[in-house]
């Protein structure tokens, strides 16, 4: 991979403030998701979906990702954002009058409205995944940070491990999670299941989880375009 990997997305639409994961915010109660539709009713054009899988597969291994000349703001939410931009769908919108929401909380206050966040068990291609706790957001020392990252589901694997795309550190890249095994991190014959996902350190909690499948919230399925 050369020093700085950029890839450069075209999209005609305006694009302002990519921020994300990282953005301080109030503390809040933890989201709860909603139950008024069923996860597995898809209203939107398959095409667009698979679209979507495209376009972050096409991301995996950039260190930068540009969109009409201009670096976006390099986290999970930005990222996101992004992917979902280039089929003309704006995950920041829908928040209401909020004006101190992080990206995360902006795409999940747009999927209340334009689709639903669920449990699973089983998401789709395209759908975001959500999760809590990855990191001491409010910076009090305890598990009470939820929305803290997001990703995209790539593909469900025969064993039911979720592979999905996001940025994470240094890069965008594949992760993996097994919503039926949270607390392994790889099998017997060294297979991932759970990739981790916060780091360890000296201030947690002990009860504190690192790996996906112990640090996932919910999915998000968007239902209308």
């Amino acid at each position: 991979m050369a020093p700085t990997h950029i890839i450069v997305i075209a999209i005609t639409a305006a694009v302002l403030t990519l921020a994300g994961c990282a953005t301080s915010s109030p503390d809040r109660p933890r989201p709860q998701p909603s139950t008024a539709r069923p996860c597995c009713k898809l209203d939107d054009a398959p095409t667009t979906r698979a679209a979507v899988v495209r376009s972050a597969s096409r991301l995996v291994g950039a260190e930068a990702v540009e969109i009409n000349g201009r670096r976006i703001v390099e986290d999970c939410a930005g990222v996101a954002r992004a992917i979902y931009l280039e089929q003309g769908i704006d995950l920041y919108t829908g928040a209401g009058s909020e004006t101190k929401m992080t990206g995360v909380r902006l795409i999940y206050a747009h999927m209340r409205t334009h689709g639903t966040v669920h449990h699973g068990p089983i998401p789709h291609p395209g759908d975001l995944v959500f999760f809590d706790n990855t990191w001491d957001q409010n910076g009090d020392g305890k598990l009470n940070d939820p929305l803290t990252h997001i990703g995209i589901v790539e593909r469900i694997e025969p064993d039911g491990t979720v592979v999905f795309i996001s940025r994470v550190s240094d890069a965008i890249e594949r992760y993996r999670m097994n919503l039926s095994l949270p607390h392994v991190h790889k099998t017997a014959e060294g297979r991932i299941l759970n990739d981790y996902l916060r780091r360890k350190r000296t201030a947690d909690p002990e009860e504190t989880g690192r790996l996906t499948g112990e640090l996932f919230a919910f999915f998000g399925t968007r239902l209308t375009q």
